[in-house]
């Protein structure tokens, strides 16, 4: 009899996790003998309940809010994503050893590969500058773009971005919020990395007019679909991206490495989720 393969998803909480849907989705897809569940772990609690997932024969785990700095302290080998974000969001255990990826440049970038343009050389105006904010900017560094405005409440945080990933051919100019208007007229790519415009928090308050013709405009927030962000950029006629893009994404490389088969992002399996995000 062939032993079930065993992931999951940990955070605290964890019951508003999707990763469980997707997964699940791409294991009946392949028919592969599997299964995907929420483990919900306690902050403090983290070294010691994935030592013991390890012993018990899981080959890995997603990490969400707030383990993704533990998950990266936990492992044995890191990847060049991990350390230059400064976290993991996916764990593989192999042979008894920890191995840590962050795989939401890859997710943040897969999503605006399929929009068929080439963004080698093109500049972005990127807002706030958290952890996600670090991924995008690995992200853009890897796409190519020569140039970041990256705007923040806190220019100071900016500064210590634009110092960590800045090149000699990937520039970054920190800026604040308020001046961002002297800089829309200037970007192909609007993205904003903030949690503002999501549900249960304050809207965006970021004026588009100006922004230059033809710029693309991403919002990682998913809860809602469509933010007024996104719809103000819309409304300019300017395309747009949202958040469900980059979650679904950034869950391949994490359920190929545990499971052994390749997942594709469908119509489909999209439509799945928004309909779970309308039912809660």
């Amino acid at each position: 009899m062939t032993q079930k393969i065993k992931a999951g998803v940990v955070g605290w909480p964890i019951a508003h996790s999707r990763s469980p849907l997707i997964h699940g989705a791409w294991l009946e897809t392949f028919g592969i003998e599997g299964s995907y569940e929420k483990l919900a772990i306690e902050p403090g609690t983290f070294q010691a309940r994935i030592r013991k997932l390890v012993a018990e024969g899981y080959v890995g785990v997603n990490v969400t809010i707030p383990h993704k700095e533990a998950a990266l302290a936990i492992a044995d080998e890191r990847d060049a994503a991990s350390l230059a974000i400064g976290a993991a969001n996916t764990l593989v255990f192999k042979d008894g050893k920890i191995w840590a990826t962050n795989t939401d440049a890859f997710g943040f970038t897969e999503y605006l590969k399929s929009k068929g343009r080439d963004w080698a050389g093109k500049r972005a105006l990127v807002i706030g500058a958290g952890g996600a904010a670090r991924a995008v900017l690995f992200g853009l560094r890897e796409l190519g773009l020569s140039h970041v405005d990256l705007a923040n409440r806190t220019v100071d945080k900016a500064r210590v971005l634009a110092t960590h990933f800045a090149t000699d051919t990937f520039t970054i100019t920190p800026l604040a919020l308020s001046d961002i208007a002297g800089f829309l007229g200037k970007a192909d790519l609007v993205v904003n990395t903030t949690s503002l415009g999501m549900v249960s928090q304050p809207p965006l308050e970021i004026s588009l007019e100006g922004l230059k013709p033809g710029a693309l405009v991403y919002d990682l927030v998913y809860v809602p679909l469509e933010t007024e962000f996104l719809r103000k950029a819309k409304a300019l006629g300017h395309e747009t991206l949202d958040g469900l893009g980059m979650l679904l994404h950034q869950a391949r490389p994490g359920f190929e490495a545990w499971f052994g088969a390749r997942p594709q992002v469908t119509e489909d399996l999209r439509q799945r989720i928004i309909d779970d995000l309308k039912e809660h």
